[in-house]
């Protein structure tokens, strides 16, 4: 018997081993892919951004060129901030949009949430480029916000509100449009799964439902909101098909800039690079700094 169970000791070792190896193994083929085709992107990027690499022919060298005169390049420097208010914008408007939509379908305790919810991310089922086009349809001269004016006698057909579409606003309208249900589905989830107990104990201590609101619901519900937010900041802030087909010179993008300096009949890629290479440090720097907000534990006990 004794040497029965001492033959039978090495087995766990084995299988722990076993498990140790499977791990790499399986994390192996991910890792491989981000390396491959999105930290070797980057690097090759970074490369041009230095002279390292570049598409012009003869000698070139490593040379901090091309940052110096970003850095102090107020063009560029300017669209880059501009783009950063616009992407703020976006995003404060849209998760205030999006919290009381989701705060209804997570809350309210109707048999058709996921019915509503279904219908919510129903536009994600076409074209993003189809959705954006039609709404350059409805903001048109002729098109149907302009056509409705025309026929109730608030404009004349000679002075249609040509602001509509080619401005800033109409960038600004139709991200938002685009993003809605994107935003409500994190603020969605970290509503769903509230612990409705919690707005029982508020209301037997005597908390009205805005008290229970502010001190139990929106501090749980932080996570999903800081999450919504990044979601939309972080796209729109490098967005450039939205301006191109609805924004016109005034909704011109930093996104727009950098696709400019590398397709355009003379393209910079040095230039291009830099400014690629800035964005992902600052998409970056925000993705760490938001990172404690997403964690439900670290919001609650704050």
């Amino acid at each position: 018997m004794a040497t029965e169970a001492g033959a039978a000791a090495p087995l766990p070792r084995r299988r722990r081993l076993r498990l140790d190896l499977s791990t790499p193994a399986l994390l192996g083929l991910p890792l491989g892919w981000l390396a491959v085709f999105f930290l070797v992107p980057i690097a090759i990027v970074a490369a041009y951004s230095f002279n390292v690499y570049s598409i012009d022919p003869g000698p070139h060298s490593f040379t901090l060129k091309a940052w110096h005169d970003f850095l102090h390049s107020p063009i560029y420097l300017k669209l880059f901030w501009k783009s950063v208010k616009m992407s703020l914008a976006v995003s404060a408007v849209v998760v205030v949009l999006a919290y009381p939509l989701a705060y209804f379908l997570a809350l309210s305790g109707t048999k058709r949430k996921y019915v509503l919810l279904l219908l919510l991310i129903a536009p994600f089922l076409t074209s993003y480029l189809l959705r954006v086009l039609a709404w350059k349809v409805i903001l048109g001269d002729q098109g149907v916000i302009n056509s409705f004016l025309f026929w109730t006698g608030l404009r004349s057909p000679d002075h249609p509100v040509s602001q509509l579409l080619y401005s800033r606003f109409a960038v600004m309208l139709v991200l938002g449009y685009i993003w809605l249900p994107f935003v409500a589905l994190p603020i969605f989830v970290s509503l769903e799964s509230l612990d409705r107990r919690l707005l029982e104990a508020a209301s037997d201590l005597g908390a009205s439902r805005l008290q229970a609101f502010r001190r139990v619901t929106l501090p749980l519900s932080l996570p999903g909101i800081f999450a919504a937010f990044l979601f939309v900041f972080i796209p729109t802030l490098g967005e450039f098909v939205t301006p191109s087909l609805v924004g016109g010179a005034s909704g011109y993008m930093y996104g727009n800039q950098i696709v400019d300096l590398f397709g355009t009949g003379f393209p910079d890629w040095e230039t291009g690079s830099v400014l690629a290479i800035f964005l992902l440090g600052v998409v970056a720097v925000l993705t760490v700094a938001f990172a404690r907000f997403l964690q439900p534990g670290q919001v609650a006990t704050e």
